[in-house]
C-alpha cells in the first residue's frame, strides 16, 4: 500500500488547488513545497504582491490627480518601507491562508524540494515518499536573455522589481508583455521615467490588435516610451546602466541610460532538479511537459498540469487544471474548456478579453460581426474620470454566438466574466443584449456592445 494517493509537487496555485481538491474526493494527499511558503509565485512573488503594488500606486496617482477636481485636497507623499510592508503583509495573510486550507482539507505539507525518482516515488532532502499518482506542479521562473545579468537590486526580474526600495529615476522595461507593462506602471506612476523596449513591432503580442493599438496610445499618454522592433544586446553596469540594442527594421545599434533594468522578456517552466530525465518523463524542446487530453505524461501514474504544460500560463488556468486532474484520478471526468480562458492585463485602464481576436477569426476565414460601445458613453465612466476604452463583441455573423469579446476599461478584469459565463454556455450576443444590467454601472457597457452586434447599441 503506498503512503499516498497523491503527492503533488509544487504548492503555487494549481498544485495547492489539485491538493485540495483531491484530499476532497477522499485520497490521502501530500504537496511537496520548498520556497518556505505555500502559494507559489503568484502569492509571494507574482499576481498578488504586484496587484498590491499596482493598488496602491493607483490610489498615489489619484490622489495627485483627479482629487482635487472632486474638491479633495491631498498632497501625498510616498513612504516606500510602508508601501513594502503593505505589500509583504498582504504576501503573509495569504500564504498562511493556504496553510490553514492544507489543515482543514488534512493536507499534508512536505517542506523541500522534491525528485521525482521513478514511478510512484518522490525524494524530498533525501527520504523517499510513496504515491499511487504523482501531479508535476511547479510552475515556471522568468526566461532569461543574452547579455543581461539580473542580480535583483540593478537589473531586475519581476521578483527584484517588487522589492525595490526606492522609485528609480530612469526605468528600462525589456519586455512590453503583461509582467513588463504591470510592474512599468506601478514605478511610473509613483515617479520613475520609463521607456520599454519590445523585440516585436506591437506590444503585448497576440492581443486584439485594435485593442492593443488603443492600449500604447493609453500607456503613452501617461507617460511610457515605446521603443518596438528592437532586439536588446546586453546591459552594462557601471555609474549607469547602458542598454545596448539593435533596431530589427536597419540593424542600427542604439543605447540609452537607466538606474534600474527590470528583464521581462516572458517565463519558462521550472523543473530543474526534478528528475525528469531519469523518471522517463518526455518534455518538449522549450522545456513544457508533454501531456495527453487528461493530463497525464508519458509515464503511468505521473500527471502535470499549470506552467509547466502547454498553454497560457495563468493562475487561473493552472487551478482549472488542478481541479480537473484530481476529479480525472479519483475516476470522474475531469475537464478544461481552454476556448474560455480569461486574460487580464492590471494595468489602468484594465485590459482583458476571452476567446478569439479578430486576427483569428480572419485567418480561420470566419463570417463575423463586430459590437463595440465606449467607455466614454458610460455614465458610471464618467463620474469615475474613467472614459478611456471600450467593449467589443466579436459573434459569428449566421448563429450570432460569441466568438470572443475585448475590453480595455475600468473594471475590465472583473466585467470580461459574463461573457465567460455566457460563452461556457454557449450563448448569442443576443442573450446578453436582452439581459437587464443596472443602472449606472460599467458592466452596461458590455451589454451595448452586445446590443451593437445586433440592431445598435442605445447611448452612443
Amino acid at each position: 500500500m503506498a503512503d499516498y494517493d497523491l503527492i503533488v509537487i509544487g504548492g503555487g496555485p494549481g498544485g495547492y488547488v489539485c491538493a485540495i481538491r483531491a484530499a476532497q474526493l477522499g485520497m490521502k494527499v501530500a504537496c511537496v513545497e520548498g520556497r518556505g511558503a505555500l502559494g507559489g509565485t503568484c502569492l509571494n512573488v507574482g499576481c498578488i504582491p504586484s496587484k498590491a503594488l499596482l493598488h496602491a500606486s493607483h490610489l498615489y496617482a489619484e490622489a495627485g490627480g483627479h482629487f482635487g477636481k472632486m474638491g479633495i485636497i491631498a498632497e501625498p507623499k510616498i513612504d516606500m518601507g510602508q508601501m513594502q510592508q503593505f505589500r509583504t503583509t498582504q504576501v503573509s495573510e495569504l500564504t498562511g491562508g493556504v496553510k490553514f486550507l492544507f489543515k482543514k482539507n488534512k493536507v499534508d505539507w512536505i517542506e523541500g524540494w522534491g525528485k521525482i525518482e521513478g514511478p510512484g516515488k518522490v525524494s524530498v532532502d533525501g527520504a523517499t515518499h510513496n504515491a499511487k499518482n504523482i501531479v508535476i506542479a511547479t510552475g515556471s521562473e522568468p526566461a532569461p536573455l543574452n547579455g543581461v545579468e539580473v542580480d535583483e537590486e540593478r537589473v531586475v526580474s519581476s521578483t527584484g522589481a517588487l522589492t525595490l526600495e526606492k522609485v528609480p529615476e530612469k526605468l528600462v522595461v525589456i519586455g512590453a508583455g503583461v509582467i513588463g507593462l504591470e510592474l512599468g506602471s506601478v514605478w511610473r506612476r509613483l515617479g520613475a521615467e520609463e521607456q520599454v523596449i519590445e523585440y516585436l513591432d506591437q506590444i503585448t503580442p497576440g492581443m486584439d490588435l485594435e485593442v492593443c493599438k488603443q492600449f500604447q496610445k493609453i500607456l503613452t499618454k501617461q507617460g511610457l516610451q515605446f521603443t518596438l522592433g528592437a532586439a536588446v544586446q546586453k546591459v552594462e553596469k557601471g555609474d549607469k546602466l547602458t542598454v545596448t540594442y539593435k533596431n530589427r527594421k536597419d540593424d542600427s545599434v542604439e543605447t540609452m541610460d537607466a538606474d534600474v533594468v527590470l528583464l521581462a522578456t516572458g517565463r519558462r517552466p521550472f523543473t530543474q532538479g526534478l528528475g525528469l530525465e531519469e523518471a522517463g518523463v518526455t518534455v518538449t524542446d522549450r522545456g513544457m511537459v508533454e501531456t495527453n487530453g487528461h493530463w497525464q505524461t508519458n509515464v503511468e501514474g505521473i500527471y502535470a498540469i499549470g506552467d509547466v504544460i502547454k498553454g497560457p500560463m495563468l493562475a487561473h488556468k493552472a487551478e482549472d487544471e488542478g481541479v480537473a486532474v484530481a476529479e480525472h484520478i479519483a475516476g470522474q471526468h475531469g475537464h478544461v474548456n481552454y476556448g474560455v480562458i480569461p486574460s487580464v492585463i492590471y494595468t489602468d485602464p484594465e485590459v482583458a478579453s476571452v476567446g478569439q481576436t479578430e486576427e483569428q477569426l480572419m485567418d480561420e476565414g470566419r463570417d463575423y460581426k463586430v459590437g463595440k460601445f465606449p467607455f466614454a458613453a458610460n455614465g458610471r465612466a464618467k463620474a469615475h474620470f474613467a472614459t478611456d476604452g471600450f467593449a467589443k463583441v466579436l459573434a459569428d455573423k449566421q448563429t450570432d454566438r460569441i466568438l470572443g469579446v475585448h475590453v480595455i476599461g475600468p473594471g475590465a478584469g472583473d466585467l470580461i466574466h459574463e461573457y465567460c459565463v455566457a460563452m461556457e454556455f454557449g450563448a448569442a450576443a443576443e442573450d446578453v443584449a436582452r439581459t437587464c444590467h443596472a443602472h449606472p454601472t460599467f458592466s452596461e457597457v458590455m451589454r451595448e456592445a452586445a446590443m451593437a452586434c445586433g440592431d445598435g447599441a442605445i447611448h452612443v
